[in-house]
């Protein structure tokens, strides 16, 4: 918790990573309302809207895995969006994510149609992943919401977990995006309710760029309208350039690693980029 003069005398610039990992994904009700916003057709704010999730399905099925059965591991997997709709198609395989509600709600949806597909509730920094998958993948700009560090030991565990011709698809976001994130201006509103609250609420947040950590910091302060109580969250994500997103798959041990446009094919907005990566 935070008081109003906590945010008034608040260090600016914040040391990124420093006030927290990550918003508060393992909450469960947060997670209640986050699943809201990943099943919501109004915007692709949290997941991409179905039909585009069916396309970048579609493109996986095709180019990466050549319309053949494959085992896939799904990191950071949500609800489960693109994972049981591969299991519909003939795939197998496995959905990590942090957050209850959207690993309960793919499990029910997989369970509903009797999918060959297995969820795990835990953090893809420290869950086991297994061996053997064909595809690994970790989608809609997560690669980036780790420190450096992390974000290296992820991808030379997936790496571990491939079987031979195993493929990793990353989507990060571009190196524009994170810094322009970091670059917003400053902003609040009144809201009934939210990602952050149910409760009537007044949203602040506020965003820095880091340019010698190359690493952007969203800061959200939530103040109750009714006690007036403020809580903190802060959300860091690194900044990839082109050649050290290579070089981060490359020393992993990956080969003939390729960076795309989209998970279409087609060209895509400048927020994310396709990393495709083969043992």
């Amino acid at each position: 918790m935070a008081t109003l003069h906590d945010i008034i005398t608040r260090r600016t610039p914040p040391v990124p990573w420093e006030e927290g990992d990550n918003i508060p994904w393992h909450d469960p009700a947060f997670s209640e309302r986050m699943l809201a916003e990943h099943l919501n057709q109004d915007h692709d704010l949290a997941s991409r809207r179905f039909g585009l999730v069916d396309a970048h399905v579609d493109w996986i099925h095709r180019v990466l895995l050549h319309e053949r059965p494959a085992r896939i591991l799904d990191l950071a997997c949500g609800p489960g969006l693109y994972l049981n709709r591969l299991g519909q198609i003939g795939h197998r395989g496995v959905g990590i994510d942090f957050s209850p509600a959207s690993i309960a709600h793919a499990r029910q949806e997989a369970a509903t149609e009797d999918l060959p597909l297995h969820y795990v509730k835990g953090d893809i920094r420290s869950v086991d992943f297994g061996v053997g998958f064909d595809l690994v993948m970790l989608l809609y700009g997560q690669l980036n919401v780790f420190r450096r560090a992390e974000a290296s030991a992820i991808v030379t565990r997936s790496r571990a977990a491939l079987a031979p011709g195993g493929i990793f698809v990353a989507e990060p976001q571009t190196f524009d995006h994170v810094r322009n994130s970091g670059l917003a201006d400053t902003s609040w509103s009144g809201q009934s309710s939210g990602l952050f609250s149910e409760q009537p609420h007044l949203l602040l947040t506020e965003s820095f760029w880091d340019e010698e950590g190359r690493t952007g910091t969203q800061r959200f302060y939530v103040v109750d309208a009714a006690s007036g109580v403020a809580t903190q969250h802060s959300l860091s994500n690194e900044a990839y350039g082109d050649e050290e997103l290579v070089s981060l798959f490359s020393d992993a041990g990956f080969r003939d690693v390729e960076l795309l446009s989209s998970l279409t094919g087609h060209a895509a907005s400048d927020e994310m980029l396709i990393v495709v990566a083969r043992t």
